[in-house]
């Protein structure tokens, strides 16, 4: 019985870390993903995206995380090989380091934590107010997880069977490593699996070696999940990953056999501390990209030799997706032509999301050919939504019914606005560029981190907006409509902020002034028209007044 509410406990604090360090990673994206592109893809040499990959581990608390955002601007072709692989090598870096930081006895903080972010996340309405209560209550979370993690241990830590264990995982170090990438690769976080070895260590429930082993599994485990999560990828997403397994794999091999031959030899002592193997991981983390750095072009040919196939298509950034999916017959069934249209609008939403990722760099590059795959994607969206309309008119209303009807129709609404979405593109903002570039103008400092910031929120509205698609969500559509009154609020203040500028004379400023303010409200327009997808969810639900005329007016007399 005894054993049995070990386990249950042992359950619960694992649970609730995992729990923990996901409320802080989802914090971080949802106040700050739109700006994880513009920081990871920024020009600069290895050790400067290394520090990129560092940070931002530590930020999300999740090497795995910063790992698979690699890898998926690697697949578009935003990330080159060694970028990449600077960046994933010092994530994991970071992820040691953090782990420094958890361990550090700061009890005394946890209800404060709770107080701080429990009235940010209840009480106030600001999405990056509530999201950093969201993150503060998560980092309290963890260090009650660890707490509970510690209780667990202490009516089982002098028992037969805790120790009989322990001296097995020292004894056979090669199963323990096995056993520490099993459970970490389980968890799917090498920053909970880590503590969680580490405090065993700490609370004297297993010996130093059985948690060295451990921790160089974590290592290896660590490595595997990004590896499994992007098995759907492209090829030079994969290779970045698999490059990061051999060389993490290999290296924690040959320190699990030259850390446990020493130990059995006598040269150093198995009386070390928690604190030791926090150090040794973090040396074994920066030893890792000490070496990878240097030899990354070695690790891109092995990945070469060992993933290239001859067969395998080259993919370019702005390919052309699968014809339509649309099927007459399928409209004898409701649920598959309700099913077949919405399979048409997440394509036509992809198309438009390529569109438009581009379409704020053209301001800068003036890539023809760029501007060119553009317009040749537009004509895929002007051709989906034909299909979709001449579906919808062929829907026999008297074998659907008023519901999957109204249903169609909405889904046709979406497809006008992504397809009027596509247009602000082509005709607005793919304009505008070419009119700038021929110029040879340049926004001010400034005025281009609006409109960069303002970019990076609508490619993120993007992402929501394919999920509210899919998922028919209501808190999603409900956080989609709250992100289109932010766009709004970034688009008032940046326009004042360029009057403004033309008020203290900027030169600059004064010869964009008309492209920038073009571009403000294209971006809002085209903003506008994503977040539709939203409406009907939250219509249905009554979470949408008929009319907005007071919100409107409201809107009016702030500005």
């Amino acid at each position: 019985m005894a054993i049995l509410s070990f386990l249950f406990q042992l359950a619960g604090a694992t649970m609730l870390l995992l729990f923990a360090v996901r409320l802080v990673r989802t914090g971080i994206e949802r106040s700050y993903g739109a700006s994880f592109q513009r920081v990871m893809t920024q020009k600069g040499n290895l050790l400067q995206s290394s520090f990129a990959g560092l940070t931002l581990a530590v930020v999300l608390q999740s090497s795995a995380a910063v790992a698979l955002l690699t890898a998926g601007f690697a697949a578009t072709g935003f990330l080159a090989f060694p970028t990449g692989m600077a960046l994933v090598l010092g994530a994991d870096l970071g992820s040691a380091l953090i782990i420094q930081v958890l361990t550090f006895d700061l009890s005394w903080l946890v209800p404060v934590l709770l107080t701080v972010g429990g009235y940010l996340f209840v009480k106030t309405e600001g999405k990056i107010s509530r999201q950093m209560g969201r993150i503060i209550m998560g980092i309290a979370f963890i260090l009650i997880s660890l707490r509970f993690l510690r209780e667990a241990m202490d009516p089982i830590r002098d028992s037969a069977f805790l120790p009989a264990i322990a001296e097995y995982l020292a004894r056979d170090y090669i199963t323990a490593f096995l056993v520490g990438a099993a459970l970490t690769f389980v968890m799917h976080s090498s920053v909970a699996a880590i503590l969680m070895y580490v405090t065993l260590v700490q609370i004297g429930a297993i010996p130093f070696a059985a948690g060295l082993s451990l921790v160089l599994g974590a290592n290896l485990g660590s490595a595997l999940i990004p590896v499994w999560l992007s098995r759907g990828m492209g090829l030079p997403a994969r290779q970045i990953l698999m490059a990061n397994l051999i060389l993490r794999g290999s290296w924690a091999v040959l320190m699990l056999m030259v850390a446990n031959l020493s130990l059995q030899g006598g040269l150093w002592m198995d009386d070390q501390g928690a604190q030791m193997l926090i150090m040794g991981h973090i040396a074994f983390n920066a030893s890792l990209l000490l070496i990878g750095l240097p030899l990354w072009r070695v690790f891109h040919g092995l990945t070469n030799m060992l993933m290239a196939s001859p067969t395998e298509p080259q993919v370019s950034e702005v390919q052309v997706l699968p014809e339509s999916g649309l099927d007459l017959r399928d409209l004898d069934s409701p649920q598959k032509a309700l099913t077949g249209l919405k399979r048409e609008l997440l394509r036509m939403t992809d198309l438009v999301e390529r569109m438009f990722r581009p379409s704020l760099e053209n301001y800068r590059s003036g890539d023809k050919e760029q501007s060119k795959a553009i317009r040749a994607m537009d004509e895929q969206v002007n051709q989906g939504l034909s299909n979709i309309r001449d579906f919808v008119a062929a829907i026999p209303s008297e074998v659907f019914g008023k519901e999957h009807v109204r249903t169609a129709h909405d889904m046709m609404e979406y497809a006008v606005r992504l397809e009027t979405a596509g247009d602000v593109v082509v005709r607005r903002l793919t304009v505008l560029a070419d009119e700038m570039h021929k110029k040879g103008l340049a926004f001010s400092k400034e005025g281009w981190n609006e409109l960069e910031k303002m970019h990076e929120g609508i490619c993120e509205n993007l992402k929501l907006a394919t999920n509210v698609l899919i998922s028919d969500d209501l808190e999603s559509a409900r956080f989609l409509s709250l992100e289109k009154t932010e766009i709004k609020r970034q688009e008032r203040s940046s326009r004042k902020r360029h009057f403004k500028r033309l008020q203290n004379s900027e030169v600059q400023s004064f010869d964009t002034s008309d492209i920038h303010l073009e571009t403000l409200r294209a971006l809002r327009e085209f903003n506008s028209h994503i977040a539709a997808v939203a409406y009907p969810i939250l219509y249905q639900k009554g979470q949408l007044l008929e009319t907005r005329l007071i919100d409107d007016l409201s809107e009016a007399v702030d500005e």
